[in-house]
């Protein structure tokens, strides 16, 4: 059976049926990952132990992969970096717990940028992902290698986390479904840390209902975790069951088509928005003032609390303090620091301290951190007046990797411009397949992705939005697949 053809909840039915087995499901996607990862790059990581667990459980032992940050219980958990080359943490994040009690199998790690904190993959200390719709193109962002993992059909789920952009950029460009809740629900707890105020663990599936169902295991409040909120969750199951968005009111930012939107991705949003006219949603053109803002306020942000997150690095609790070939923790502490931390690293380690010294403090960080509270309140006034915004994931399909962005950050962080004010406004936000689109260098059409934002805590309002766009757009997104898979 073509288990990879497959959402993640027909799997789950077909092992509780008794129709297949888990071993049998777990054979399967690992012999493709030996077969296919050697050119795809995924996993830094593959644990090829089965062992057969309760098949009544919610996730019935379902092989899903895990970005390498979240740790696991004498796991490797490098976060794609030698200064963790030899990390194995004996305990769990606080998601992973609630997903072996719900019967999650880890087949392995998907790697990242070291630290998770570039938006392109080219600089990886371990592997280097490459896009299922042309290995001569970047995935896009920190989770390039899990986005990969599920559109090479080598897992049908997987784990990660994000900041700013890391997930929604790469989902969109591998036609993926990506899923991140509001700031809060699922807990930050032994996650590998970037931007404590921004990070957040998130699904990557294929479809809008397997997102939901790994969102009502990692949801919840955590004690051990100063972020975690307590509000109670509730998705009607009878979301599913809807075809048509009426009585749905649906935001479209004008800030958000900006004339160097690609024409192909713009083409296809405005053919998006007009499939939602005709499922009865209700169009809505307002504005959102402080969003030509939200790139810079992001960036001065990220690099500050980066900055502080990557000082634990210092040679003597990580990395190579017990190198008996280093004569001094100075020595190694040098070593960790300066050979380790790659270029991007050091830069938003260096912008980061910069923006939080004595003298520069009120000029920039205390600056963006009143912005983002105006950029909050633009979606607080919003959502008074409709239920969803929706806008492109990125300003264009997936570009060649070592393209000029590599080496011009500013380009680089330009891309983000779609999706950082989700994380600066802590609201839910998914990203569902949308179309197709052709890059100016090639004669073949790549995926292009919508995202759908809603109001704080209310995940089921964009769960249902998105499912039902699914399926309205379900025959047009099947009827390209990545050809050399």
């Amino acid at each position: 059976m073509e288990f990879k053809d497959l959402s993640l909840k027909e799997i789950i039915a077909k092992i509780k049926s008794k129709e297949v087995t888990q071993k049998e499901v777990y054979d399967y996607f690992l012999a493709r990952i030996e077969k296919l990862d050697p050119t795809i790059e995924a996993f830094s990581y593959i644990n090829k132990e089965f062992v057969e667990q309760d098949i009544n459980s919610p996730l019935a032992w379902v092989p899903i992969g895990v970005k390498d940050m979240f740790c696991e219980k004498w796991v490797p958990t490098k976060n794609s970096t030698k200064m963790l080359e030899n990390f194995v943490p004996p305990y769990d994040a606080t998601v992973i717990k609630k997903l072996k009690k719900a019967g999650f199998n880890s087949i392995g790690k998907t790697a990242n940028d070291p630290f998770w904190m570039w938006s392109s993959w080219e600089n990886s200390d371990f592997k280097k992902s490459k896009n299922p719709w042309d290995p001569t193109r970047i995935p896009w962002g920190s989770s390039s290698w899990s986005a990969t993992a599920v559109a090479a059909w080598l897992v049908p789920a997987a784990l990660g986390t994000d900041t700013g952009w890391s997930c929604r950029q790469p989902w969109s460009m591998c036609s993926l479904v990506w899923f991140r809740p509001t700031y809060g629900r699922s807990s930050r707890q032994w996650i590998i840390a970037y931007s404590s105020s921004l990070d957040t663990p998130w699904t990557l599936t294929k479809t809008v209902e397997d997102a939901a169902l790994l969102f009502e295991i990692m949801w919840g409040y955590d004690p051990m975790e100063s972020t975690s909120i307590k509000e109670e969750l509730k998705i009607n199951p009878a979301i599913w069951d809807k075809k048509d968005l009426k009585w749905i009111k649906v935001w479209v930012p004008k800030e958000y088509f900006m004339e160097w939107l690609d024409a192909g991705v713009k083409n296809e949003i405005q053919k998006w928005i007009e499939l939602m006219k005709s499922l009865w949603a209700e169009i809505i053109d307002i504005s959102m003032p402080y969003t030509e803002y939200a790139l810079s306020v992001y960036y001065i942000i990220v690099f500050a609390e980066s900055s502080t997150n990557l000082s634990r690095y210092d040679g003597i609790r990580f990395g190579y303090a017990n190198d008996e070939s280093l004569k001094s923790l100075d020595e190694a502490y040098k070593k960790n620091r300066s050979e380790w931390f790659w270029k991007e690293a050091k830069r938003r380690i260096m912008l980061g301290s910069f923006v939080l010294s004595s003298w520069f403090y009120d000029a920039y960080y205390h600056k963006a951190a009143l912005v983002r509270e105006l950029i909050r309140n633009d979606f607080t006034e919003a959502f008074k007046k409709v239920d969803v915004i929706i806008s492109p994931v990125s300003p264009e399909v997936a570009w060649k990797y070592w393209s000029e962005k590599v080496d011009d950050p500013i380009k680089m962080y330009l891309a983000d411009v779609f999706t950082v004010p989700v994380p600066l406004a802590w609201v839910p936000a998914i990203s569902v397949p949308c179309g197709f689109a052709k890059p100016s260098d090639w004669d073949k059409e790549l995926p292009v992705g919508i995202q759908i934002i809603g109001p704080k805590l209310w995940e089921e309002k964009i769960f249902e939005v998105g499912h039902v766009f699914e399926q309205a757009n379900k025959e047009y997104i099947n009827s390209k697949k990545p050809e050399i898979f």
